[in-house]
C-alpha cells in the first residue's frame, strides 16, 4: 500500500524541522504539554458541553462524585450521602476544601452552583438535564440536602457538576474561574492555549507537576513533529490514523491503546423538509460504508456502532442490530419516500443536502468518504468545513442539515432524555435535531422513576430499540482511545471515554527529555 498523504508529508516536513530544530522550547521542566486538535470553548463547568472543555473542566472544578474509569461514581467533594427517602437526598461534605483564592468551599458553593444551572435566565445548557430537582439547600454549613420533584433513578449522576464559589457571574470566562481541583486556571486564550498550575492545598494528594499546558494545534502534522521535536509531551486521539507507524519508527513515542466508548454519530436536523423522512435517514444509514472508512482513513482505530450506549455498558441492549452497508436498499428507500433519481446513474442528484464538520483534515477526509458514497445512491452532499467554535456554536443553535460529532462519557442512560425527549431542546437540552417522538417520551420518563435496574434496563432496552428504528441519529463508530507519550512520561491512565483526570497523577520519569 502507498503511504498517505499525511505520511508524505511527515518525511518532508520533518526534513525542514531537522535542519533548524532547537531544544525543546523553553518552560518549566516539570510542566506537561498536551497537544489538542481545536480546544476548549468554555471551562465554566455550568456551560461547558464539548469534549475538551468537560475534560479540562474537570481538572480545575471538582464535583459532588466523579466516575471512575469503570463509571461507578466515586465521592469527590462529598464525604457521603444517604437517601432519607425517595425524594430527599442528604449530602456530607468534606471540610477543609478550599477554592484556589482560599476561601473555604462549603455548603452554600453547592446550592449557588446548582441553582444559577436550574434558574433559566442563565440559560445553561445543563438545566434540562437537572429540571428533576425541585430544591436544593444548605440544611447546615457542610451538609446540603436535594429535594426532588419525583422519585429519580439516576439522580447520583447529577453530582458530577463541577461547584463554583458563591456569587461566580453566569457564563463566566477566562482567569477568572476559580475552582477547587487539583490544577487552577492561569490562562486561556481560546484556539491558542489553556494553562494550568498545580494546586499545592489540593485536599487531596497534590499534583506531582508544576503545571500542564494545552497547546491547540489545528494541523495534525504539526502536532506530531512537535511531539517528535520534544515540545509536546501527550496527545491523546487527536492524530491522523496512519502516523502511528511513522512515530513508532521515528520518535522514541510510548504508545497505548485501548478500546473506548466514545461514539461519534452523523446527527440530522428532523425539521429539514427531506431530513424528517425516516425512509430517507435509513437510505443514509445504509448508504454510508463504516467498514471501509474505519479500514482505510481510521486504520482500525474504531469498531462499528449500533448506539449511544456501548457494549460495556450495563443497559447496551444487544438485540439492537448494526446496520449494513447496502446501497440497493439505499435507492429503493429514497425511491419509496418519492425521491426518484431524475436519470438513473447519470450525474443528477435526487436533492442536495450540507455536511459541517471542523477543518480538522481528519474529519474533511472522513467527510470526504461520506460525500463519495452517498452520491452512489443519488444524494449530493456539499461539505462545509469550519473553525471549531464556529462549527460548535452553529450544531448547538440548529443551523445544520447534517453534522458528525461524538458523545462521551456517559455514565447514566437517562442521557438520552438529554439528547431526545421533546422538552430538550436547545437551550434545555441538546436534542438538536428536533426529534419528537411521544412513545420515546413516555419511556424515558419511565426511565427516570423506575428505581429497579433490571426494569431500567428493559426501559432503556425498548429506547435504543426506538431509535435504531427511527434514526435520529446515525450510530457510526466506536473509537478506541489511543496515547502517545514521551517515554518519560509516567502515571497517565487510559479511561474509556478519554477523561483526563489522570492528569493530576502523572510525573516525568528521571531521563533525558
Amino acid at each position: 500500500m502507498k503511504p498517505s498523504v499525511a505520511v508524505i508529508s511527515l518525511f518532508v516536513i520533518a526534513s525542514v524541522f531537522a535542519a533548524c530544530e532547537r531544544a525543546t522550547d523553553r518552560r518549566d521542566p516539570n510542566t506537561l504539554v498536551v497537544a489538542l486538535e481545536s480546544g476548549p470553548t468554555n471551562l465554566d463547568p455550568r456551560y461547558a458541553t464539548d469534549a475538551d472543555s468537560e475534560r479540562i473542566s474537570a481538572l480545575v472544578f471538582d464535583a459532588l462524585g466523579r466516575p471512575d474509569n469503570r463509571f461507578q461514581l466515586q465521592p469527590e467533594l462529598a464525604e457521603s450521602w444517604r437517601a432519607l427517602d425517595d425524594r430527599t437526598y442528604s449530602f456530607q461534605l468534606r471540610k477543609g476544601v478550599r477554592f484556589h483564592d482560599g476561601r473555604a468551599l462549603t455548603a452554600a458553593d453547592v446550592v449557588y452552583t446548582y441553582a444559577s444551572v436550574l434558574d433559566p435566565k442563565n440559560r445553561s445548557p445543563k438545566r434540562g438535564a437537572l429540571q428533576f430537582i425541585e430544591s436544593v439547600e444548605a440544611s447546615g454549613p457542610y451538609e446540603v440536602r436535594f429535594r426532588l420533584a419525583a422519585p429519580f433513578a439516576p439522580f447520583l449522576e447529577a453530582l458530577t457538576l463541577g461547584i463554583v464559589p458563591a456569587g461566580t457571574a453566569a457564563n463566566e470566562s477566562g482567569d477568572k474561574l476559580v475552582g477547587s481541583g487539583p490544577f487552577s486556571l492561569e490562562e486561556f486564550r481560546p484556539g491558542e492555549r489553556v494553562a494550568l498550575k498545580a494546586n499545592p492545598s489540593y485536599w487531596d494528594e497534590p499534583p506531582r507537576l508544576s503545571g500542564v499546558v494545552f497547546k491547540i494545534i489545528p494541523d495534525a502534522i504539526v502536532r506530531v513533529l512537535e511531539f517528535r521535536k520534544g515540545s509536546v509531551d501527550l496527545i491523546q486521539n487527536y492524530f491522523e490514523p496512519d502516523m502511528l507507524p511513522w512515530l513508532k519508527e521515528n520518535s522514541r513515542a510510548a504508545i497505548r491503546s485501548d478500546q473506548g466508548t466514545n461514539f461519534q454519530y452523523i446527527g440530522m436536523n428532523l425539521e429539514h423538509p427531506i431530513l424528517k423522512h425516516r425512509a430517507v435517514r435509513e437510505a443514509i444509514a445504509c448508504a454510508i460504508d463504516r467498514d471501509a472508512i474505519i479500514q482505510h482513513i481510521l486504520k482500525g482505530l474504531a469498531v462499528p456502532a449500533t448506539g449511544l450506549l456501548a457494549p460495556q455498558h450495563w443497559a447496551y441492549e444487544p438485540a439492537v442490530p448494526e446496520i449494513r452497508y447496502d446501497p440497493e436498499r439505499a435507492k429503493r428507500l429514497l425511491d419509496e419516500a418519492g425521491f426518484i433519481d431524475p436519470d438513473g446513474d447519470g450525474p443528477l442528484p435526487r436533492f442536495k443536502l450540507s455536511f459541517k464538520t471542523t477543518n480538522i483534515d481528519l474529519r474533511k477526509r472522513i467527510a470526504e468518504a461520506f460525500k463519495e458514497q452517498l452520491a452512489r445512491v443519488g444524494i449530493e452532499l456539499e461539505v462545509r468545513t469550519y473553525e471549531w467554535g464556529t462549527f460548535y456554536a452553529d450544531i448547538k443553535k440548529g443551523n445544520f442539515h447534517l453534522y458528525s460529532l461524538e458523545w462521551i462519557g456517559v455514565v447514566d442512560p437517562d442521557i438520552y432524555f438529554n439528547l431526545f425527549h421533546s422538552t430538550s431542546v436547545p437551550p434545555d437540552g441538546n436534542n438538536r435535531g428536533r426529534y419528537r417522538n411521544a412513545e420515546l417520551d413516555r419511556l424515558l420518563e419511565r426511565g427516570r422513576q423506575a428505581m429497579n435496574p433490571e426494569e431500567r434496563r428493559r426501559i432503556y432496552g425498548a429506547v435504543q430499540r426506538i431509535l435504531a428504528r427511527d434514526l435520529p441519529y446515525v450510530p457510526l463508530w466506536w473509537w478506541r482511545n489511543v496515547v502517545v507519550m514521551q517515554p518519560s512520561v509516567r502515571g497517565f491512565e487510559l479511561y474509556p471515554d478519554g477523561k483526563l483526570i489522570s492528569l493530576k497523577k502523572v510525573t516525568f520519569a528521571a531521563v533525558t527529555r
